[in-house]
Protein backbone atom coordinates (compact mmCIF):
# COMPACT_ATOMS: atom_id res chain seq x y z
CA UNK A 1 0.00 0.00 0.00
CA UNK A 2 1.22 3.93 -0.99
CA UNK A 3 1.99 5.48 2.05
CA UNK A 4 0.11 8.89 2.48
CA UNK A 5 1.49 12.17 0.57
CA UNK A 6 0.60 15.52 1.38
CA UNK A 7 -1.74 18.34 -0.12
CA UNK A 8 -0.91 20.53 -2.85
CA UNK A 9 0.72 23.76 -1.92
CA UNK A 10 -2.74 25.83 -1.94
CA UNK A 11 -4.56 22.55 0.05
CA UNK A 12 -2.03 22.79 2.64
CA UNK A 13 -1.91 26.35 3.22
CA UNK A 14 -5.45 27.00 4.11
CA UNK A 15 -5.13 24.11 5.96
CA UNK A 16 -2.52 24.99 8.15
CA UNK A 17 -4.01 28.01 8.57
CA UNK A 18 -7.22 26.34 9.79
CA UNK A 19 -4.87 24.05 11.92
CA UNK A 20 -3.49 27.07 13.68
CA UNK A 21 -6.76 29.07 14.20
CA UNK A 22 -8.03 25.78 16.20
CA UNK A 23 -4.73 25.48 18.53
CA UNK A 24 -5.34 29.48 19.22
CA UNK A 25 -9.25 28.59 19.79
CA UNK A 26 -10.51 29.10 23.81
CA UNK A 27 -11.44 25.56 23.91
CA UNK A 28 -9.51 23.64 20.74
CA UNK A 29 -11.36 20.93 19.58
CA UNK A 30 -9.40 17.95 19.99
CA UNK A 31 -10.68 15.70 17.13
CA UNK A 32 -10.31 18.48 14.60
CA UNK A 33 -7.06 19.52 15.33
CA UNK A 34 -6.28 16.00 14.67
CA UNK A 35 -7.98 15.23 11.24
CA UNK A 36 -6.29 18.79 10.24
CA UNK A 37 -3.26 17.35 10.86
CA UNK A 38 -3.93 14.34 9.09
CA UNK A 39 -5.34 15.94 5.64
CA UNK A 40 -2.15 17.95 5.67
CA UNK A 41 -0.09 14.77 5.77
CA UNK A 42 -2.70 12.61 3.55
CA UNK A 43 -3.81 14.34 0.66
CA UNK A 44 -6.94 11.31 -0.21
CA UNK A 45 -8.30 13.65 3.22
CA UNK A 46 -10.68 16.02 1.67
CA UNK A 47 -13.51 18.11 3.32
CA UNK A 48 -15.94 15.23 2.59
CA UNK A 49 -13.88 12.73 4.46
CA UNK A 50 -13.24 15.37 7.60
CA UNK A 51 -17.00 15.16 7.87
CA UNK A 52 -17.31 11.49 7.80
CA UNK A 53 -14.65 10.66 10.35
CA UNK A 54 -16.35 13.57 12.84
CA UNK A 55 -19.71 11.65 12.01
CA UNK A 56 -18.03 8.14 12.98
CA UNK A 57 -16.96 9.44 16.31
CA UNK A 58 -20.17 10.73 16.77
CA UNK A 59 -21.99 7.41 15.50
CA UNK A 60 -19.76 5.15 17.82
CA UNK A 61 -20.48 7.71 20.85
CA UNK A 62 -23.93 6.72 20.44
CA UNK A 63 -23.35 2.77 20.91
CA UNK A 64 -21.84 3.45 24.40
CA UNK A 65 -24.56 2.98 27.44
CA UNK A 66 -26.25 5.85 28.89
CA UNK A 67 -24.23 7.03 31.88
CA UNK A 68 -23.45 3.59 33.09
CA UNK A 69 -21.83 5.18 36.18
CA UNK A 70 -18.74 5.90 37.87
CA UNK A 71 -15.14 6.21 36.57
CA UNK A 72 -14.40 2.53 36.37
CA UNK A 73 -18.21 1.59 34.90
CA UNK A 74 -17.18 4.36 32.34
CA UNK A 75 -13.31 3.12 31.54
CA UNK A 76 -15.18 -0.98 31.21
CA UNK A 77 -18.11 0.24 28.87
CA UNK A 78 -16.07 2.09 26.82
CA UNK A 79 -13.46 -0.96 26.61
CA UNK A 80 -16.27 -3.32 26.08
CA UNK A 81 -17.29 -0.99 22.75
CA UNK A 82 -14.45 -0.08 21.74
CA UNK A 83 -11.43 -2.81 22.54
CA UNK A 84 -14.15 -5.54 23.02
CA UNK A 85 -16.88 -5.10 20.31
CA UNK A 86 -14.83 -3.47 17.84
CA UNK A 87 -11.66 -4.30 18.00
CA UNK A 88 -9.72 -0.55 18.46
CA UNK A 89 -6.16 -1.49 19.62
CA UNK A 90 -2.66 -1.32 18.66
CA UNK A 91 0.07 -3.75 17.65
CA UNK A 92 3.82 -3.78 17.63
CA UNK A 93 3.72 -3.22 13.93
CA UNK A 94 1.65 -0.06 13.68
CA UNK A 95 4.47 1.74 14.77
CA UNK A 96 6.11 0.99 11.46
CA UNK A 97 3.26 3.18 9.43
CA UNK A 98 2.48 6.59 9.19
CA UNK A 99 -1.48 5.70 9.10
CA UNK A 100 -1.32 4.76 12.77
CA UNK A 101 -0.76 8.67 13.88
CA UNK A 102 -3.98 10.18 11.29
CA UNK A 103 -6.87 9.67 12.87
CA UNK A 104 -9.22 8.97 9.99
CA UNK A 105 -6.38 5.99 8.85
CA UNK A 106 -7.09 5.01 12.91
CA UNK A 107 -10.94 4.79 12.63
CA UNK A 108 -11.05 3.13 9.17
CA UNK A 109 -8.24 0.08 10.17
CA UNK A 110 -9.79 0.48 13.68
CA UNK A 111 -5.24 0.35 14.71
CA UNK A 112 -3.24 3.02 15.78
CA UNK A 113 -0.20 4.45 18.18
CA UNK A 114 -1.35 4.24 21.80
CA UNK A 115 -2.19 7.92 21.32
CA UNK A 116 -3.87 7.92 18.47
CA UNK A 117 -6.35 5.29 20.09
CA UNK A 118 -6.54 7.61 23.32
CA UNK A 119 -7.74 10.09 20.68
CA UNK A 120 -10.29 7.65 19.65
CA UNK A 121 -11.41 6.71 23.34
CA UNK A 122 -11.22 10.46 24.43
CA UNK A 123 -13.64 12.13 21.78
CA UNK A 124 -16.07 9.16 21.50
CA UNK A 125 -16.17 9.10 25.60
CA UNK A 126 -16.52 12.35 25.74
CA UNK A 127 -19.63 12.65 23.38
CA UNK A 128 -21.19 10.47 25.92
CA UNK A 129 -20.68 12.50 28.46
CA UNK A 130 -17.75 10.39 30.51
CA UNK A 131 -15.54 12.22 32.80
CA UNK A 132 -12.39 11.35 30.54
CA UNK A 133 -8.48 12.93 29.31
CA UNK A 134 -5.71 12.09 28.05
CA UNK A 135 -2.55 10.62 30.54
CA UNK A 136 0.88 11.63 28.67
CA UNK A 137 2.89 8.62 30.64
CA UNK A 138 6.34 8.85 29.48
CA UNK A 139 7.10 6.66 26.78
CA UNK A 140 3.03 5.68 26.85
CA UNK A 141 -0.42 7.40 26.27
CA UNK A 142 -3.48 5.78 27.93
CA UNK A 143 -6.67 7.81 29.07
CA UNK A 144 -7.80 8.43 32.46
CA UNK A 145 -12.07 8.87 33.82
CA UNK A 146 -12.65 10.73 36.50
CA UNK A 147 -11.01 12.88 38.87
CA UNK A 148 -8.06 13.34 40.75
CA UNK A 149 -10.27 11.98 44.03
CA UNK A 150 -11.05 9.13 41.87
CA UNK A 151 -9.57 8.13 38.54
CA UNK A 152 -9.49 5.16 36.78
CA UNK A 153 -6.71 4.62 33.95
CA UNK A 154 -7.42 2.56 30.76
CA UNK A 155 -5.06 1.76 27.90
CA UNK A 156 -6.43 1.80 24.39
CA UNK A 157 -3.44 0.30 22.91
CA UNK A 158 -4.33 -2.80 24.69
CA UNK A 159 -7.56 -2.82 23.92
CA UNK A 160 -8.99 -0.77 26.93
CA UNK A 161 -7.54 -2.82 29.42
CA UNK A 162 -8.36 -1.15 32.76
CA UNK A 163 -4.80 -0.43 34.87
CA UNK A 164 -4.51 -0.78 38.27
CA UNK A 165 -1.65 1.42 39.85
CA UNK A 166 1.50 -1.31 39.51
CA UNK A 167 0.19 -1.68 36.02
CA UNK A 168 0.58 2.08 35.14
CA UNK A 169 3.85 2.09 37.42
CA UNK A 170 5.22 -1.08 35.37
CA UNK A 171 4.02 0.96 31.95
CA UNK A 172 6.08 3.89 32.95
CA UNK A 173 9.10 1.71 34.51
CA UNK A 174 9.08 -0.67 31.07
CA UNK A 175 9.77 2.63 28.95
CA UNK A 176 12.05 4.99 30.67
CA UNK A 177 13.47 2.35 34.00
CA UNK A 178 12.18 5.37 36.30
CA UNK A 179 9.16 5.74 38.45
CA UNK A 180 6.18 7.27 38.01
CA UNK A 181 5.76 10.40 39.18
CA UNK A 182 2.14 11.53 40.09
CA UNK A 183 2.55 14.72 38.39
CA UNK A 184 2.13 13.16 34.70
CA UNK A 185 -1.25 11.95 35.90
CA UNK A 186 -2.32 15.41 35.28
CA UNK A 187 -4.73 15.78 32.01
CA UNK A 188 -3.46 16.58 29.33
CA UNK A 189 -3.92 19.45 27.11
CA UNK A 190 -4.86 18.90 23.47
CA UNK A 191 -2.06 21.24 22.59
CA UNK A 192 0.44 18.99 24.29
CA UNK A 193 -1.34 16.13 22.66
CA UNK A 194 -0.71 17.01 19.40
CA UNK A 195 2.72 18.00 19.70
CA UNK A 196 3.23 15.10 20.66
CA UNK A 197 1.51 12.75 17.77
CA UNK A 198 3.42 15.26 15.41
CA UNK A 199 6.64 13.86 17.28
CA UNK A 200 5.70 10.92 17.01
CA UNK A 201 5.05 11.59 13.41
CA UNK A 202 8.63 13.07 13.14
CA UNK A 203 10.46 10.21 14.59
CA UNK A 204 8.56 8.03 11.71
CA UNK A 205 10.19 10.14 9.10
CA UNK A 206 13.40 10.42 10.78
CA UNK A 207 14.03 6.89 9.77
CA UNK A 208 12.97 7.60 6.76
CA UNK A 209 15.43 10.05 4.68
CA UNK A 210 13.40 9.98 1.56
CA UNK A 211 10.40 11.03 3.33
CA UNK A 212 11.65 14.82 4.27
CA UNK A 213 8.27 16.01 3.16
CA UNK A 214 6.76 14.32 6.20
CA UNK A 215 9.40 15.59 8.44
CA UNK A 216 8.59 19.50 7.09
CA UNK A 217 4.76 19.49 7.28
CA UNK A 218 5.18 17.89 10.75
CA UNK A 219 7.72 20.33 11.72
CA UNK A 220 5.57 23.32 10.31
CA UNK A 221 2.26 22.19 12.25
CA UNK A 222 4.84 21.74 15.25
CA UNK A 223 5.63 25.64 14.89
CA UNK A 224 1.78 26.53 15.11
CA UNK A 225 1.28 25.80 18.05
CA UNK A 226 0.82 28.02 20.82
CA UNK A 227 3.63 26.35 22.38
CA UNK A 228 6.18 24.12 21.18
CA UNK A 229 10.31 23.62 21.41
CA UNK A 230 12.31 26.59 19.73
CA UNK A 231 14.97 24.37 18.35
CA UNK A 232 12.12 23.46 15.63
CA UNK A 233 12.80 26.56 13.51
CA UNK A 234 16.57 24.66 13.49
CA UNK A 235 15.16 21.83 12.01
CA UNK A 236 12.88 23.43 9.85
CA UNK A 237 15.83 25.19 8.09
CA UNK A 238 17.78 21.97 8.13
CA UNK A 239 14.74 20.33 5.93
CA UNK A 240 14.48 23.42 4.17
CA UNK A 241 18.00 23.05 3.25
CA UNK A 242 18.21 19.33 2.70
CA UNK A 243 14.87 19.50 0.38
CA UNK A 244 16.87 21.89 -2.09
CA UNK A 245 15.10 25.50 -1.09
CA UNK A 246 18.62 26.84 0.14
CA UNK A 247 17.36 30.78 0.18
CA UNK A 248 14.19 29.99 2.41
CA UNK A 249 16.47 27.68 4.44
CA UNK A 250 19.25 30.13 5.05
CA UNK A 251 16.64 32.65 5.62
CA UNK A 252 15.50 30.34 8.38
CA UNK A 253 18.86 30.42 10.11
CA UNK A 254 19.52 33.79 9.88
CA UNK A 255 16.66 34.46 11.75
CA UNK A 256 16.89 31.49 14.32
CA UNK A 257 20.77 33.10 14.75
CA UNK A 258 19.38 36.05 15.88
CA UNK A 259 17.16 34.73 18.77
CA UNK A 260 20.19 32.45 19.91
CA UNK A 261 22.36 34.98 19.79
CA UNK A 262 21.07 37.32 22.25
CA UNK A 263 21.83 34.08 24.82
CA UNK A 264 24.92 32.86 22.94
CA UNK A 265 27.14 34.71 20.43
CA UNK A 266 29.17 31.35 19.50
CA UNK A 267 26.07 29.65 19.05
CA UNK A 268 24.55 32.61 16.64
CA UNK A 269 28.28 32.86 14.19
CA UNK A 270 28.01 29.15 14.29
CA UNK A 271 24.20 29.06 12.21
CA UNK A 272 25.13 32.16 10.48
CA UNK A 273 27.85 30.21 9.16
CA UNK A 274 25.67 27.58 8.58
CA UNK A 275 23.32 30.08 6.76
CA UNK A 276 26.26 30.87 4.50
CA UNK A 277 26.94 27.40 3.24
CA UNK A 278 23.26 27.31 2.41
CA UNK A 279 23.56 29.93 0.13
CA UNK A 280 26.81 29.02 -0.92
CA UNK A 281 24.94 26.13 -2.57
CA UNK A 282 23.62 27.88 -5.33
CA UNK A 283 26.48 28.51 -6.83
Amino acid sequence: MRPPFPPPPERAAELRLRFAEEARAERPDLSMLCLLLAAAGDAALDEAGIDAAQMELDRLAGLLPYRPGGPRAWAEATRDLLGGRLGFRGTAGDYRLLESSLLHEVLRRRRGLPILLSVVWMEVARRAGAPVYGVALPGHFVVGFGTAGERVLADPFDGGRVLTGMDAELLVVGSTGAPLDPSVLTPAAPGEVVLRILNNIRAWAAARPERSDVSLWAVELSLLLPSHPARLRYERARLLVQRGQFVAGAEELEAYAEVVAAVDEGAGERLRGEARAARAMLN
